[in-house]
């Protein structure tokens, strides 16, 4: 009788193909894994029984992680926009950024461990998506098949949406995502540019969400900073974790009072989302339903086009901003 998997032989005690084993043909005699063998690391890719991953020690996989995480944590820092919530506005909003100006860095935060927000479902659990024309232009340069209805289409499954333009954003040398990373506060500064308001959002104040979720049940946990010239908040809809940067602005006094989203009516909820996205305080663009909050504009229910567009415009706006002003070391000083 085979001993269980956790006692058998580990890849370091697996010997060396030997002379008798045809490398041409694999350990069975197959042609199909005549290149999976390689009897320098005794890595083989045989489903007959004699699969072999090439050996390793448990401090490496550690090491490859921490190195490359915190790599990242150090360099972004300082960045030049962080998008906050990697929903659909937020990932579409990073993804415009990213492969219109490959020059900046862009940094996503979101505070769930899956990225995607609302967008992996349609309506009430159901799976379909529905994105009202214009928008379905997005969905073809990101290359997501859909159905045409006319004035819409349906995308045969939210996920197929979400998945593809996560995998787009991921694949951009110049993004970085940290889930499971909770935006606890903004970072607020005299603005050097203009007295209207006279301060500026100049950063994030960060946590791990698990630390973020669990204050009140410790002792005390600083949090760390992000700093950069432009924030885009798109954290959704009033909740446990939403509309953060909206409710923050009023507890800071830079907002009088949440708008409040308005019931749902598809016909004025989405091109009021698109065409208010803007820089709401220097520094702070806010998109997607975040806005509604802190408009008071109408929710749409289950269509996902305005989150999109949103997104793109969005991006556009932090471009702007960028491009408009001098930056030192991630701070607007001119």
């Amino acid at each position: 009788m085979a001993p269980p998997v956790a006692t058998g032989p580990s890849a370091f005690d697996v010997p060396a193909p030997s002379a008798g084993i045809d490398l041409k043909k694999g350990l069975n005699g197959n042609e199909h894994q005549a290149a999976a063998v390689d009897p320098d690391r005794k890595v083989a890719e045989d489903y007959e029984g004699n699969y072999q991953f090439a050996p390793i020690e448990e401090a490496q996989v550690s090491r490859a992680m921490i190195k490359r995480y915190f790599d990242m944590m150090y360099d972004r820092a300082v960045s030049d926009v962080v998008v906050v919530g990697a929903g659909s506005a937020g990932l579409t909003c990073a993804y415009h950024l990213a492969t219109t100006r490959p020059d900046l860095k862009v940094t996503i935060l979101e505070a769930n461990v899956a990225p995607g927000g609302g967008a992996w479902l349609g309506g009430q659990l159901m799976t379909p998506m529905v994105v009202r024309k214009p928008a379905d232009r997005f969905l073809s340069e990101i290359g997501v098949p859909f159905e045409d209805e006319g004035t819409f289409v349906v995308v045969k499954h939210a996920a197929l949406f979400t998945s593809t333009l996560l995998s787009r954003v991921l694949a951009q040398p110049n993004v970085v995502l940290f889930n499971a990373t909770a935006v606890e506060d903004l970072i607020i500064r005299p603005d050097p540019v203009s007295s209207s308001s006279g301060q500026r959002i100049g950063g994030v104040v960060t946590n791990w969400t698990l630390v973020a979720l669990n204050h009140d049940t410790q002792s005390c946990m600083d949090p760390n900073t992000i700093t950069a010239p432009v924030i885009v908040s798109a954290t959704g809809h009033d909740g446990p974790m939403g509309a953060f940067s909206a409710k923050r602005l009023v507890s800071a006094g830079l907002l009088g009072e949440l708008g409040n989203m308005r019931g749902l009516d598809m016909q004025r909820a989405e091109p009021a989302i698109v065409n208010g996205t803007r820089e709401v305080v220097p520094g702070l663009v806010m998109a997607g339903m975040e806005l509604s909050e802190h408009d008071g504009a109408n929710r749409m229910g289950p269509t996902f086009g305005a989150m999109m567009a949103s997104g793109i415009k969005a991006a556009k706006e932090a471009i702007r901003i960028f491009d408009q002003h001098k930056i030192v070391e991630g701070r607007v000083v001119a």
